[in-house]
């Protein structure tokens, strides 16, 4: 089996600068020098880790559509999300917390399927995913972006259906989808 890569630096940091800055994310911008010492750039994007949440009951799935403004129009999407006044909260609370706060459901058991990076090519952030079943339905609790969420599920072939028919767009809903598939868990 193969294992994870080496974390050794490849380069020498020579400067690092960040230049924008929000609640949200920051962007960074570091000067290097590799092995071969040739310099260059790297643009950073910053940002807490997240979790992604597989919340499945009777062949069913549970997803949100919410407006995504950088891509201006309503996607499906698995329930996700970050707290970025906590960034070091441990990801099993953000998950129950994300899954209550987007879909207003409580789980009794919640499974950890593993951790994946976003799009490490120019981001720093990764996501935790988790299966949450037996499942009771309670109130949500939406934040002020996530205004006009809706949440409803879906059976698991039509799921599959509309990751296929390009109707689920979301990298990460799919990734974690077929992670959790992968290794078992749906």
């Amino acid at each position: 089996m193969l294992k994870e890569t080496s974390h050794l630096k490849e380069f020498e940091i020579l400067d690092s600068t960040i230049v924008y800055q929000n609640r949200w994310m920051s962007v960074r911008e570091d000067k290097i020098r590799r092995l071969s010492g040739a310099t260059g750039i790297y643009g950073i994007v910053d940002k807490p880790d997240f979790v992604v949440i597989l919340a499945v009951e009777n062949s069913h799935i549970y997803l949100v559509e919410q407006y995504r403004y950088a891509v201006e129009g309503r996607y499906w999407e698995l329930p996700q999300g970050s707290w970025e006044s906590n960034p070091s909260v441990d990801h099993s609370l953000l998950a129950a917390a994300e899954l209550k706060e987007e879909t207003g459901l409580v789980a009794s058991r919640m499974e950890y399927i593993g951790h994946q990076f976003l799009a490490y090519g120019y981001s720093s952030q990764g996501y935790h995913i988790y299966l949450a079943t037996d499942l009771m339905a309670s109130s949500n609790n939406l934040d002020d972006e996530e205004e006009g969420l809706i949440s409803r599920k879906f059976s698991i072939k039509q799921f599959e259906s509309m990751i296929i028919e390009g109707v689920i767009k979301d990298a990460t809903s799919v990734n974690s989808y077929g992670l959790a598939k992968l290794k078992g868990f749906v």
